[in-house]
């Protein structure tokens, strides 16, 4: 049976380029700083993001734990939103291993925080209150319908950041979703930032691994802070030789995501019993509301699988479809045929004009 997954762009299978890459990488210990193929794709992810250096990690949870706790010393408190992927999905890393207060400001529907909502945060000095170090911002915003923040908005933020003496970090693991998505080079959406990470086993297929991206003396620190976490890897080039490619592959091809993304969501849109905001449809993910009285997220998507249509499901009546790469027009078209039965019709349905 060929699946469908749409649960996650984490799902992407490594290219044959990348295969062969990984196969015939020239590698070297990572920890001394000798693995060519490593320091290859720092240099390319920095230069791409205009940034001075970078890192290799392992995983997106790891770039944004590694970059906080070089950001903050133990007791600092950072803001974020309260949809954040680093405040809902990474287990506290940053509280139970940094010691780092996390401060919410509620995320708008398009995954901004309001300036005065986060300027109404900073702590004034004084003796019971944990000091403000860091304002973290998520590009594109997962929870909030993979929503893209532009670049206006970024300096908005930046400007507040600078009058407080604060340093801003950018949750980028779909940055350049962010970027297919406004038509803008992701060297402005990085620039407001101080510390910026991307992931390179979400839409760009590479099978590990994350960067963090800032100054040198930034990303000097921030070696040591990997190291601490367990992050040391050896002959990492085999891994990174993947995200080369997916740096130099990969990246224009999101636009087909989009759009199938797109397609899917205005497909569903027309079903009585479901619901799509098509406002929010902006990259690569599509939140889907079951509104029939009787029926619910997880049977819908139970009734789904036996047709290899696979979604996650992220609450009693909500379910998320994420496209990537692997998933075609054609099996856009089958996934609505799939929900249109599941449903309770066997009508055909197509996106196809």
């Amino acid at each position: 049976m060929h699946i469908i997954d749409l649960r996650s762009d984490t799902v992407t299978q490594p290219t044959q380029s990348m295969r062969r890459a990984m196969a015939e990488a020239k590698v070297g210990d990572d920890v001394f700083g000798e693995d060519p193929t490593v320091n290859t794709l720092q240099e390319k992810a920095a230069e791409r993001l205009g940034k001075e250096a970078a890192l290799f990690v392992a995983s997106g949870t790891m770039a944004n734990l590694v970059s906080l706790l070089t950001h903050c010393g133990r007791g600092d408190e950072v803001i974020l939103g309260d949809r954040s992927h680093i405040f809902l999905y990474e287990q506290g890393g940053t509280a139970a291993l940094g010691g780092i207060h996390p401060r919410t400001v509620p995320n708008e529907p398009h995954g901004t925080m309001s300036v005065c909502g986060i300027e109404a945060a900073i702590r004034e000095e004084n003796v019971h209150f944990p000091p403000t170090r860091l304002i973290a911002l998520e590009n594109t915003h997962n929870r909030c319908s993979g929503s893209p923040l532009g670049p206006a908005y970024l300096r908005e933020v930046r400007a507040l950041a600078d009058r407080y003496g604060l340093k801003v970090h950018v949750d980028g693991a779909r940055l350049f979703n962010s970027s297919v998505a406004q038509g803008v080079d992701v060297r402005e959406l990085s620039a407001a930032a101080d510390t910026v990470t991307i992931c390179l086993s979400k839409g760009l297929s590479a099978p590990v691994g994350s960067l963090v991206c800032g100054t040198r003396d930034f990303i000097a620190r921030a070696r040591r802070t990997r190291k601490v976490v367990g992050g040391g890897m050896r002959q990492a080039g085999i891994l990174a030789a993947a995200g080369i490619v997916a740096l130099d592959e990969m990246v224009t091809r999101l636009a087909e995501d989009h759009a199938n993304a797109r397609a899917l969501a205005e497909g569903l849109s027309t079903m009585t019993g479901l619901s799509v905001d098509l406002e929010f449809v902006k990259t690569n993910i599509v939140f889907i509301d079951v509104e029939r009285e009787d029926l619910t997220a997880p049977v819908l998507a139970a009734r789904l699988k036996p047709d290899g249509v696979l979604v996650q499901v992220t609450g009693p009546r909500r379910m998320r479809a994420v496209t990537h790469y692997g998933v075609s027009a054609e099996d856009i078209d089958f996934t609505l045929t799939a929900f249109k039965k599941a449903m309770g019709s066997n009508l055909h349905f197509s996106h196809f004009p």
